[in-house]
């Protein structure tokens, strides 16, 4: 069994009609509610939400520094390679995109973790496009060693790999995987995903249980904010993190929730998410699960990022680059999206630490045993 077959349960259509169908009287009564269910979080995030959203905001507060203090986590992303044998309509390392690629080498990787560690961050996002062949497990096994000499906590967002290999990737030092489905729509899927493995609707939305199973300490889930209509894709994310945490209840789950960026190549989002929108759904998360960690990027402007921290954010990334070499050697072309906020790691420190929240370079856990 794997959320494969909890997906065939909800039919798409149906979801969403029961997101727009709900009442004022829907919201209110989710807002009354310690513990929610998937119904209560439909309320939450539709249009009849919208008014609440300051109720929502204050609980959301109250719940995230009741379980996770005033922390927020620090990140980095350190892109190791943009070649990619996907054709994806959204993604600035598309094959059909003709932009210079590169995979960085020991030596190189070892002039960005210096760079990166110089900056104060012990936790580190492994990014690469999606290539078996070149950037594969046999590269993996040859970087993660030397990355794992400067970092404490090791995150990936690769290719979806079998259990055996992310089973063998732990052992070199692999702490978290982010995976995201992109959209939860079958049919919506293979409109964007033109060529390549990750064509695989089915494999790629199983790599949460895979990864579970390989007993990887914590799993990103989400959507791609754009590609389809948001209430309903979110929805979905929602689902999969109550599967997830049921079916395998020692793993750690994060959720990010990035709107579409420009890149080359790019297509027009299908559903636009304002702000406030980004704010009620975030609060909503909260509200329906207090343990989740909730992640934003530097996909986010600095403004929206600073109002937006104590509201339920637990992580975020800080001084990204999103090309390989972006750190020691910065080379705008090789990008896979344009960033937002673009300050430096200590001045994202900063605005944390204005918000009476104290920066953690390290994601700290505890390990299961036994």
């Amino acid at each position: 069994m794997s959320f494969v077959t909890e997906h065939e349960k909800y039919d798409w259509d149906d979801i969403r009609l029961s997101i727009y169908s709900k009442t004022a009287a829907d919201v209110e009564r989710a807002l009354t509610k310690t513990r929610l269910n998937l119904d209560d979080f439909s309320a939450l995030i539709s249009p009849a939400a919208e008014p609440y959203i300051e109720q929502m905001a204050q609980r959301s507060y109250a719940l995230t520094r009741q379980r996770f203090g005033h922390t927020m986590g620090m990140y980095i992303p350190l892109y190791l390679s943009n070649l990619c044998a996907n054709a994806c309509t959204y993604c600035g390392f598309s094959m059909e995109n003709r932009i210079k690629r590169k995979t960085l080498s020991i030596d190189e990787i070892q002039a960005e973790s210096i760079v990166i560690k110089s900056m104060g961050f012990d936790s580190v996002l492994l990014v690469t496009g999606e290539h078996e062949t070149k950037v594969g497990m046999r590269y993996f096994r040859q970087v993660l060693p030397s990355i794992k000499q400067h970092f404490s906590y090791l995150a990936m967002e690769v290719q979806p790999l079998d259990t055996d290999e992310y089973k063998e990737l732990k052992s070199l030092g692999l702490d978290a995987v982010m995976v995201y489905q992109e959209t939860y729509n079958r049919r919506t899927y293979a409109e964007h995903h033109l060529r390549g493995n990750k064509m695989d609707f089915d494999y790629r939305l199983e790599t949460p249980d895979r990864l579970a199973q390989a007993g990887v300490d914590k799993v990103g889930i989400g959507s791609l904010i754009g590609l389809e209509e948001w209430r309903t894709d979110c929805f979905y994310v929602a689902a999969h993190l109550q599967y997830l945490e049921k079916r395998y209840w020692k793993t750690r789950y994060s959720i990010s929730f990035p709107r579409l960026r420009p890149c080359e190549g790019a297509v027009q989002p299908k559903s636009v998410m304002s702000d406030k929108q980004l704010v009620q759904l975030i609060c909503a998360y909260r509200l329906f699960n207090n343990e989740v960690e909730l992640s934003l990027s530097t996909r986010e402007s600095p403004e929206f990022r600073d109002n937006v921290y104590p509201l339920g954010i637990t992580s975020i990334s800080a001084a990204s680059k999103t090309q390989p070499g972006g750190y020691a050697n910065d080379a705008q072309e090789l990008e896979q999206f344009e960033i937002s906020d673009e300050r430096s790691a200590q001045e994202v420190a900063v605005s944390v630490k204005q918000r009476a929240m104290e920066p953690v370079w390290k994601d700290w856990h505890q390990s299961y045993s036994g």
